[in-house]
């Protein structure tokens, strides 16, 4: 049985909007978590419990990556959110940039990398729903091939960190 609290890897799934960006991604990964019984279907819902309000020490990697990137010119965190605030919205300060019943996209496209994070909500095990959150990122240069390195292993622990917040705060 599944642990409704805890996230997994799993295939990327061949429905997402975001399939056609998966030939040649630098990085491309998927992961689950089974939400519990009575959770809410509002995906959007969802997914702002998941990345507003991160965890302390997410809070602190972000600002971490900030001061380091600033120094070679990419945009912080929060100049991403500030500018994506002033075009639509934004969810944590990842701009939303599209939604449907089923899968909501947030992205951002920069001089070093273009990032997409996907999110379903689909029908899981023994018949509950599970979210899915799928990650593609394409580089455009070395600096997003260096950045990309630096911070997939805390990239992996923060999408199942993410997708687990949900877990718990939606019960």
């Amino acid at each position: 049985m599944i642990n409704v609290h805890k996230a997994y890897a799993i295939p990327v799934p061949s429905d997402s909007i975001l399939a056609p960006l998966y030939r040649g991604a630098d990085l491309l990964d998927a992961y689950a978590v089974q939400l519990p019984a009575g959770a809410s279907d509002d995906l959007e819902m969802l997914v702002r419990a998941g990345f507003e309000r991160q965890a302390w020490w997410i809070r602190a990697l972000t600002r971490v990556r900030d001061m380091i990137m600033v120094t070679v010119g990419v945009k912080s965190s929060r100049a991403v959110g500030m500018a994506a605030a002033a075009r639509g919205a934004v969810i944590g300060f990842f701009p939303l940039l599209s939604k449907s019943a089923g899968e909501l996209v947030m992205g951002e496209d920069d001089r070093h990398l273009d990032f997409r994070l996907a999110i379903q909500q689909r029908a899981g095990a023994a018949g509950g729903r599970e979210l899915v959150i799928v990650s593609v990122v394409h580089c455009h240069n070395l600096l997003g091939r260096t950045y990309l390195a630096a911070i997939t292993p805390f990239h992996r622990v923060i999408a199942r960190a993410s997708l687990e917040q949900v877990a718990r705060r939606v019960v």
